[in-house]
């Protein structure tokens, strides 16, 4: 899962996200941060769209996306290893309602690339710049297993499913750092967020950050 909101620091807005928006339960996954080895871990493909633990699986993930935008008004995805499933799946809302895709891979790259500043909700106090592919295309399965095509995404889809689809590898934006001099907290960014964005020549939207 990837943010952007600008904030610094991390601990008290982490805290929220481990209960249920407006009921103060705790979520049943919480969201898992750098240096957890699960995170680390590469993602079994999923087989049996009938198995009764992937519907709560789904169900989870779904709750987990969610209930982080109700508390905060954005994210766009998440990662199933995010909260401790070790499933090829992630949860989208892209504006509209919150769905699930599984087995998602990535079957065709644009020749152009863009380099912009990433984050991720599991290590929140950072920003990292990357280089990614400008748009890709997306082959994934529904709920029910049928299959689903994407074409020609925009930069903003394009950049947001190579990051998750990294998740699933257990490869993280801090991996991909353009040098080791590209990972810098948040709250310099915003401090000086003039100069690092003459850095990238693409931003990612501050009202819809994932």
């Amino acid at each position: 899962m990837k943010k952007n909101d600008g904030s610094p620091g991390f601990e008290s807005s982490f805290a929220k996200t481990r209960f249920s928006q407006g009921t103060g339960t705790i979520m049943k996954r919480p969201i898992l941060l750098l240096g957890n080895p699960t995170l680390r871990q590469t993602c079994s493909k999923v087989t049996n769209f009938s198995d009764a633990a992937l519907e709560e699986e789904i169900a989870d993930l779904k709750e987990a996306l969610d209930d982080f935008r109700a508390q905060h008004g954005f994210g766009r995805g998440i990662a199933a290893i995010q909260i401790g499933i070790r499933k090829r799946m992630i949860a989208l809302n892209l504006g509209k309602e919150t769905f699930i895709a599984i087995n998602p891979i990535i079957v065709a790259r644009s020749s152009k690339k863009i380099a912009l500043w990433d984050d991720c909700m599991s290590f929140p106090s950072l920003v990292v710049r990357v280089v990614r592919s400008a748009g890709v295309s997306i082959q994934y399965q529904n709920e029910e297993g049928e299959a689903i095509h994407w074409n020609d995404l925009s930069k903003a889809e394009s950049e947001l499913l190579q990051h998750e689809l990294d998740h699933l590898d257990g490869i993280l934006a801090i991996d991909r750092a353009i040098t080791n001099k590209d990972i810098v907290y948040k709250e310099e960014f915003e401090k000086n967020r003039e100069h690092y964005e003459s850095m990238v020549e693409y931003h990612i939207v501050s009202t819809i950050p994932h």
